[in-house]
């Protein structure tokens, strides 16, 4: 693969772009290598269609901000009055956990996590029957109907066959893109969206 940006962004987002070294073994660059192969290639055939019916998920901490002064930045003043200091914010001590879904228009879900929950497979799988699936209905007219390809990490909450997370995607029909082990690179959320948020 080529280092460098692609005109093609939503493309690029599931194309490993050479930032970081790793040393991988060739059991761990085939699987990547050929993931990355096969998403060009739908792309190719299917162009945008492919492309708009993907969905992506993860989660991150996101921490609350707190100004350090009571004042407000903006307030009324003669012109003859000092300029009152701005307003300089702080990282607060508040830290939530956010699940958060989204595709190339955008955000379609961002779930707070209630503070003390564990995310589990259960609780994923309750998000994705109670939460996404209505905010998809809601924000994306069709997309239900025209199949979604569902994309997250490997994390044990994704894949767990307990909680049946794969089955309630099967029984959507929702159709659900690989991801290879080894790949932080290649979840979109974390190097696309989470660092906007944070």
């Amino acid at each position: 693969m080529q280092s460098g940006r692609c005109p093609m962004a939503p493309v690029t987002a599931y194309v490993p772009i050479a930032t970081w070294t790793f040393d991988f073994s060739r059991e761990q660059k085939e699987p990547r290598v050929n993931f990355s192969r096969n998403f060009l290639r739908r792309f190719q055939t299917e162009k945008n269609d492919f492309l708009g019916r993907i969905i992506k998920g993860d989660e991150t901490w996101v921490y609350s901000w707190d100004p350090e002064t009571k004042r407000q930045s903006a307030e009324w003043r003669d012109f003859d009055e000092p300029r009152q200091e701005k307003v300089r914010r702080k990282q607060g001590a508040l830290k939530v956990m956010h699940m958060i879904f989204s595709d190339m228009n955008g955000v379609i879900l961002r779930w707070p996590v209630p503070i003390g929950t564990t995310i589990n497979a259960q609780y994923y799988k309750k998000v994705l029957q109670d939460k996404l699936r209505p905010a998809i209905r809601k924000k994306r007219l069709g997309l239900l109907e025209s199949g979604i390809l569902f994309h997250h990490d490997n994390a044990p909450v994704h894949t767990a066959r307990a909680a049946a997370v794969t089955d309630v995607l099967a029984g959507y029909k929702w159709e659900l893109l690989e991801h290879p082990g080894y790949s932080p690179d290649l979840a979109p959320c974390d190097f696309h969206l989470f660092p906007k948020m944070k």
